[in-house]
């Protein structure tokens, strides 16, 4: 049986658990602890694939170059057959939770939690009962929110009581460092909480790829498939005056730029801009002139079939709830975490807990 176990937890989901554990484990391995990682309930499934085999399992076993024995695919899935077949006959999941955990080939095995800490509650594993059971440290992740992270935090305490390791605290605008470091992190220590981190916003961290961007969109690549791991930092529709846009488009930077297929002046003064992809709606196809420049300038040109409202808020709610799957926000947050991050300090809780 591994000596210990860490489970990385939140308050709500895409607060960043994935991103967390490839920074922490990054750390940890630097400093020679075999690691193992699993995540006992699956909530994110790529349909192609066995439903076993999920997307960030993947992901992780591979960045982290992690042997099968150290790896290990969800206990069960949180979907509608699996809840419905539960409540037709209980199974035990709670021993079911220790032969999954005995069975991963670690010193520290680093669980990730489902989508927040109430998710499995109906078979008896969400993040408290999870700890409880195998006598796991918890790691909580919240994303910046000013109004709602003290509250977030406390009521975590309230049902983690001394499981709960430490706090990371990720997106936090530069401006409210000060604050945070001065006031609230203070706050938090006379209450008994660690804030082990805290991570300022990035630019990059909260980017998406075009790649992305043509799945979420269904979309067609009309030019420069080679090119989809461009990184879109801002999202911009061309629906102004040609002249209006311009001055607007040399204030934004890496964007994707929604505009209509007809609109041959957006889409030329987009292409000279910092625009890492433009995409183009309604059914009229793209001018000889706009894909021959952008196969020049490199920039990706993708159609579909949705109005343009319908597009922006696919491409808003990308940006909001994009996991993490690219290498390049990877080495991102590892470098951030070797920052900002008190990994001595949750090695310290860890053993003492």
């Amino acid at each position: 049986m591994p000596s210990k176990y860490l489970l990385i937890a939140s308050s709500e989901p895409y607060t960043g658990k994935s991103a967390t554990i490839l920074g922490v484990a990054h750390q940890l391995q630097k400093k020679g602890i075999k690691l193992g990682y699993g995540k006992p309930i699956g909530t994110c499934f790529n349909p192609s694939d066995n439903l076993k085999d999920e997307q960030d399992l993947q992901f992780i076993s591979q960045i982290l170059n992690l042997p099968d024995s150290q790896v290990k695919s969800p206990l069960l899935l949180l979907d509608e057959k699996t809840i419905l077949d539960y409540l037709g006959k209980e199974t035990n999941y709670q021993d079911q939770l220790l032969e999954y955990c005995n069975s991963i080939e670690a010193d520290l095995v680093l669980l990730e939690g489902a989508g927040n800490l109430t998710q499995g509650n109906l078979f008896h594993l969400s993040a408290p009962e999870i700890s409880e059971k195998i006598d796991a440290s918890v790691l909580l992740v919240v994303k910046y929110e000013p109004l709602l992270i003290i509250d977030q935090i406390l009521s975590a305490k309230k049902v983690l009581g001394h499981r709960l390791a430490g706090v990371l605290i990720n997106s936090i605008p530069h401006q409210q460092l000060d604050t945070l470091e001065n006031i609230i992190k203070p706050f938090f220590q006379s209450q008994g909480i660690d804030i082990l981190g805290m991570l300022p916003t990035d630019r990059l961290l909260q980017s998406v790829s075009v790649r992305e961007l043509v799945e979420q969109l269904k979309a067609k690549v009309l030019c420069r498939l080679d090119r989809l791991d461009l990184m879109v930092e801002s999202l911009t529709v061309g629906a102004m005056n040609v002249n209006s846009a311009l001055e607007y488009f040399r204030q934004r930077q890496n964007m994707a730029v929604i505009t209509g297929s007809d609109r041959t002046d957006l889409q030329l003064a987009a292409l000279e801009s910092s625009t890492n992809c433009l995409i183009l709606t309604g059914h009229t196809p793209p001018q000889q002139l706009i894909l021959a420049r952008a196969e020049d300038l490199e920039i990706p040109i993708l159609t579909v079939d949705f109005d343009t409202l319908t597009t922006v808020e696919i491409v808003d709610r990308a940006f909001g709830t994009v996991r993490l799957h690219e290498t390049i926000k990877v080495e991102c947050m590892q470098n951030l975490i070797e920052e900002h991050f008190n990994t001595d300090l949750l090695l310290e809780k860890i053993n003492n807990g």
